[in-house]
């Protein structure tokens, strides 16, 4: 498979989303790229011999997969989706600090501005994230949006990759009988594709009463969830952003990995997600 690019800047974040890397990237048998964003003068050589001396700590456990590492200058969120482009990845992980403190570190302040610009998923990893199990349980909301059941595909390679169990979400943001009829329908197009690929799945419908953010959180902790996997678009009626106010709260609030997907913009095969 294709190589997982890491975005790194010695923060306890990046750090986290490091390990998980490894993890994944093992389980894929893929190399891992771990991408420096530096500053226009900063010196490069403290740069390289720490994060060779990190590498060089980490290399036993990577399972015949090689951990490389390139220093970049520039925005880093343009800089951390060119080089994911670059080596057609298969995911970009970037590690975050908790609600407060998106804007603390390098990464944190670009974290929104990364899942824009990247051409490939982006998996976000708060620096608190417990790595005491693997990813177990992903929770996979849907909505009545074109788009929403694009996440699937990826939600099901976490699946098949961790021997996870998804729950699909789906979530009634009307009271209109057509609205709820297409996430009905939504919801049991994605359940015949998990069928056919034997992914293993629980579905369950909720009515959101406060937002959908805090609806799909409650739901991730009673299920005690390892991930959630969601659109970076959502329906109008939640923003007309690109990265709207769904995303980015869900980004600031989850305590698990959130997968970001950016969607694409040939939706007429309903028979797939």
């Amino acid at each position: 498979m294709n190589r997982v690019v890491v975005g790194f800047d010695f923060s306890s974040g990046s750090a986290n989303a490091v390990d998980l890397a490894i993890d994944i990237a093992n389980r894929w048998q893929s190399d891992i790229r771990l991408v420096y964003v530096k500053e226009k003068n900063e010196n490069e050589a403290p740069i390289r011999a720490e994060i060779e001396q990190r590498n060089a700590a980490v290399e036993p456990l990577l399972k015949g997969i090689k951990l490389e590492y390139v220093l970049r200058e520039g925005s880093p969120a343009e800089q951390l989706a060119k080089q994911a482009e670059e080596d057609n990845a298969a995911l970009l992980i970037v590690g975050t600090h908790g609600m407060s403190g998106l804007k603390t570190n390098m990464l944190g302040r670009n974290s929104y501005r990364t899942i824009e610009l990247s051409p490939v998923p982006v998996l976000i990893v708060r620096e608190d994230f417990n790595f005491n199990k693997a990813l177990e349980t992903i929770v996979v909301p849907i909505d009545s949006s074109d788009d929403t059941r694009q996440k699937a595909s990826k939600a099901a390679l976490f699946a098949r990759t961790f021997g996870s169990t998804i729950h699909l979400l789906g979530l009634y943001t009307s009271t209109t009988e057509d609205i709820r009829r297409i996430v009905k329908n939504y919801v049991g197009m994605v359940q015949r594709v998990f069928d056919k690929d034997n992914i293993k799945y629980i579905t369950k419908f909720i009515d959101v009463e406060k937002n959908v953010t805090t609806t799909t959180l409650d739901y991730a902790a009673e299920v005690q969830a390892d991930m959630i996997a969601i659109m970076t678009e959502q329906e109008k009626n939640l923003s007309s952003l690109l990265l709207g106010n769904y995303a980015q709260q869900m980004i600031n609030q989850s305590t698990v990995p959130v997968l970001t997907v950016r969607p694409t913009r040939v939706v007429a095969d309903t028979a797939n997600y």
